[in-house]
């Protein structure tokens, strides 16, 4: 992020004036961890996930008398994060988790880096060591603000008790405005014991800090002549769509311009899967037709979008015949990867409302676009190469009939979780987004283990909506932990694990790219001379497993009982439900486009590649 957006290295808050401070009587005289609670309060942090330890013990006695903050108990300080994570993705809110020092903080690590990639609102309050002692090596001490600093929008190292009101602050505002993203907030444990005086709100403090979030005029102009102008445009939508709150803005501006809409992976539910101009998701595992239609545009318009490499393919064959605004309210986007021909900085409501002012005015003077060969062309591309797949010949269960059932027998307003890889794809293909923030996952950083706590964190978030966690069974070996978190605090997730006994993703690459040699993807004991888990074996015991840890657990290997297992899952809100489906091992993402070739080499199928014809290559 740019300077605006990040700090060079961790902040030491330093003394400053109040302007016009407050009246003595509205004074109060408390400890650094009572300002630390009450702050969070005032901030309005209703939800902190986290795991005491001794530098962050102080915080945790007045957290015990809040009646404003409700503090989940986690059983590993990654699914703090993640949870923090989902909790945010679901909400809208600044997601908190609030952790110890040393092991504690350095545990936050990958859920922190994941924030970051998916410029996810979070706060992290760590403990540290008392400030005499920073630098010395002492018991469970880490340097979490410099460990940190590549992966957060900015950090705070706190040794005084008198700043810790309003770091709080100024920490839920970075997080929360301009591109959002993770702030770090270290404090130090004497800093927490020591007393102060607490008065709200503090002032804020941020030089250098000044998200731009309304867009040049002349940019909006230009863009709107450009769009009118196209043969071939396409709405190429990224989750900053989402995260500025302008999916009602953005059907306007796609039903104004009768252009194709694309939504990245991130960005699925801001505008509704079933909408006739939607043409599916780009990238490795897009459709064909989102995939062709980016290669094929004349004018590319990217709305909080960032061209990253898992949209393009091979950056210098991506879309060479378009002409591209890009819009992002982080200007260090902006011609990182692709140059921009025109370049709007702001906010995506403000873009986008403007941007459908400036379209009516262009439609006004008689300028308006001309699409009907290119919708054409779409709907040839969406009736030939559909996003399907093949039942297994055994009659075994398809991972995409569960993923696609599920979807379809879930209640309104259901909110999915997916951990990474193949089951990951699937439910992006199979499940149809109608509203957004129902579709929370691990897109920049690919992070396994994701699901089963951020499926937490988002019915902590919504308790009022079902939310079911779509895993794989490599993902949930590794924080299905938190279940029992789940089942101790009344949050009834469902998880489906779809079981093929392998790391599916990485196996599915063996097979297409390494000649079948299944080195170190079977997950069970034992394996057959194929590469595929050993019949019959069950290690662990997923069933088991989850009844040990508070869940109603099912197992699922015919297709014939799908329905009726999923039926019985979204009939059971008193505790978590955990299904364990067994599924073919053998089946694979499609479309797809390998690592590092064109988007033009996309295939729709093994060994089947699209036929487009010469005549759309003008």
């Amino acid at each position: 992020m740019p300077m605006t957006e990040q700090a060079t290295g961790a902040h030491h808050p330093q003394p400053r004036a109040r302007n016009g401070g407050p009246s003595s009587a509205s004074v109060e005289h408390l400890t650094g961890a009572q300002s630390l609670i009450r702050s969070l309060e005032e901030v309005g942090a209703d939800t902190v996930f986290g795991l005491p330890g001794g530098c962050i013990l102080p915080a945790y006695d007045p957290l015990m008398d809040s009646t404003r903050v409700r503090h989940i108990l986690v059983r590993h300080e990654q699914g703090a994060g993640h949870a923090a994570t989902g909790y945010a993705q679901a909400t809208g809110k600044v997601g908190v988790c609030m952790v110890t020092s040393g092991p504690g903080a350095t545990n936050l690590v990958t859920p922190i880096a994941d924030a970051a990639m998916d410029s996810v609102p979070l706060v992290a309050i760590t403990g540290q060591v008392a400030s005499a002692a920073i630098g010395t090596d002492a018991f469970q001490e880490a340097d979490i603000c410099g460990i940190t600093m590549p992966i957060t929008k900015h950090n705070f190292l706190v040794t005084r008790a008198e700043d810790i009101a309003h770091t709080i602050a100024e920490a839920f505002h970075i997080a929360s405005t301009g591109r959002p993203g993770p702030v770090l907030v270290d404090i130090a444990k004497d800093a927490l014991q020591a007393k102060t005086t607490f008065s709200w709100p503090p002032t804020l403090d941020l030089p250098g800090y000044r998200p731009v979030t309304k867009p040049h005029a002349k940019q909006i102009r230009e863009a709107a002549k450009l769009i009118t102008q196209a043969k071939r445009p396409v709405l190429y939508v990224g989750g900053g769509v989402m995260k500025a709150g302008a999916t009602a803005e953005l059907k306007v501006l796609a039903e104004l311009t009768g252009a194709p809409v694309t939504t990245t992976l991130m960005a699925l539910g801001s505008f509704p899967d079933s909408h006739p101009l939607h043409v599916g998701m780009p990238g490795m595992h897009g459709s064909v037709t989102a995939v062709t239609a980016l290669q094929k545009a004349d004018l590319i318009v990217a709305l909080g979008a960032r061209f990253d490499d898992r949209v393009t393919g091979k950056l210098d064959s991506f879309a060479p015949f378009a002409k591209i605004v890009h819009a992002d309210i982080d200007p260090a986007e902006i011609g990182k990867n692709r140059a921009a021909d025109v370049p709007i900085v702001g906010d995506a409501r403000e873009v986008i409302a403007d941007l459908v002012q400036a379209v009516q005015a262009e439609h006004t003077e008689g300028n308006t676009g001309d699409y009907a060969a290119w919708w054409k062309d779409l709907n040839r591309w969406r009736d030939t190469y559909p996003v399907g797949y093949d039942l297994p010949e055994d009659g075994s269960l398809s991972p995409q009939q569960v993923i696609e059932r599920i979807g379809r027998l879930a209640p309104e307003g259901t909110i999915f979780a997916a951990g990474v890889g193949q089951h990951q794809m699937w439910a992006s293909h199979f499940i149809n987004y109608e509203q957004p923030s129902t579709w929370l996952n691990s897109g920049g950083a690919g992070t396994m283990g994701y699901a089963v706590p951020a499926a937490m964190g988002a019915k902590a978030g919504m308790p009022d909506r079902a939310v079911w966690a779509i895993d794989g069974d490599g993902c949930f070996q590794m924080t299905n932990q938190e279940l029992t978190t789940c089942a101790l605090n009344n949050i009834p997730i469902k998880v489906a694990i779809i079981n093929n006994g392998a790391l599916g993703m990485v196996r599915q690459w063996q097979t297409l790219f390494y000649n079948q040699r299944y080195s170190n993807t079977v997950l069970h004991s034992g394996a057959d001379t194929d590469g595929a888990p050993a019949k019959g074996t069950r290690v662990p015991d997923f069933v088991k497993l989850s009844e040990a840890m508070g869940c109603y657990a099912i197992r699922c290997e015919d297709p014939a009982d799908l329905d009726k297992v999923i039926a019985e899952a979204n009939a059971i809100n008193d505790r978590p439900v955990v299904i364990d489906f067994i599924v073919h091992e053998d089946a694979m993402v499609w479309p797809m486009v390998a690592a590092g070739t064109s988007n033009d080499e996309v295939l729709a199928a093994r060994g089947v590649r699209p036929d487009f014809g010469d005549n759309e290559d003008d």
